[in-house]
């Protein structure tokens, strides 16, 4: 496989970086993402993934566009209204990108399609909003083997880390178990800035890109928290895998996504 002129004048920025260079941009031409949540995180992260070269992007989302939405979800407009947020998507990013492939599935992710809709994807990006969602997603990703971006958005704050099969831990290790409503509001129910979505979603994609590349350091065991009142950013490390996690531990319990273990 060749660069062709066009390809080498659009990607020209990050094809001169000596880590990317053509072999690097013909790797992320080859490669699958799949972005679960067409919202707040996941339209900032399939856009710079479609602006990079990312040769197949999935988008999985069953909701349609509302005017609440565009507050923050950067691939929908106003005229979006009432449309599949997923065909909404695909639209923006193919005007973005016409060379790349962009699946959509307009349904939510449940316990019956995750594994089928993480099948044949290089990497997978979670960008729901609620943490059943997120669990959902973290246990069908240690069963498949996937490596996956977590992210979390709330009013001002944000915090992604990310799995890598067999290293680090999963959100089972780090959570437990979902917290219940009271505990963990969404952003309907407690509200974001949209800024705070566009900087965790755009380290979700740097954290995809850099995987696919093969560069760099990602945030496996590690959590990056930001803080935008005092621009405070923080990345701690995590605790070390849990030998006894139902999910990714030594004698895993959970071998197949189930009800009431994280439902979108």
């Amino acid at each position: 496989m060749k660069l062709s002129k066009e390809q080498i004048r659009r990607y020209q920025r990050q094809v001169v970086i000596k880590d990317i260079g053509s072999d690097g941009q013909k790797k992320l031409l080859s490669s699958s993402v799949l972005v679960i949540g067409a919202g707040g995180l996941g339209c900032p992260s399939s856009v710079y993934l479609a602006a990079a070269g990312v040769g197949t992007i999935g988008i999985v989302d069953g909701d349609k566009v509302e005017l609440s939405n565009l507050q923050r979800q950067i691939l929908h407009r106003t005229e979006d209204i009432g449309r599949p947020k997923a065909d909404s998507a695909r639209e923006a990013l193919l005007a973005l990108n016409p060379e790349i492939k962009v699946n959509v599935c307009e349904e939510d992710a449940t316990e019956e399609n995750i594994l089928s809709l993480i099948e044949g994807y290089d990497f997978v990006i979670d960008a729901t909003d609620s943490f059943t969602s997120k669990f959902l997603i973290s246990d069908a990703c240690v069963i498949a083997g996937k490596p996956f971006s977590y992210g979390g958005i709330f009013r001002y704050f944000g915090q992604t880390m990310t799995y890598l099969p067999g290293k680090g831990p999963c959100c089972r290790c780090v959570f437990r178990e979902p917290p219940t409503g009271d505990e963990a509001p969404t952003c309907r129910e407690g509200g974001v800035i949209g800024a705070v979505t566009g900087i965790i979603g755009s380290i979700q994609a740097m954290e995809a890109l850099k995987y696919l590349l093969g560069i760099g350091e990602l945030l496996t065991g590690q959590m990056l928290t930001v803080d935008t009142l005092t621009m405070n950013v923080c990345k701690f490390h995590l605790p070390k895998r849990n030998a006894d996690c139902a999910a990714c531990g030594d004698h895993p319990s959970i071998t197949f996504p189930q009800p009431g273990r994280g439902l979108l």
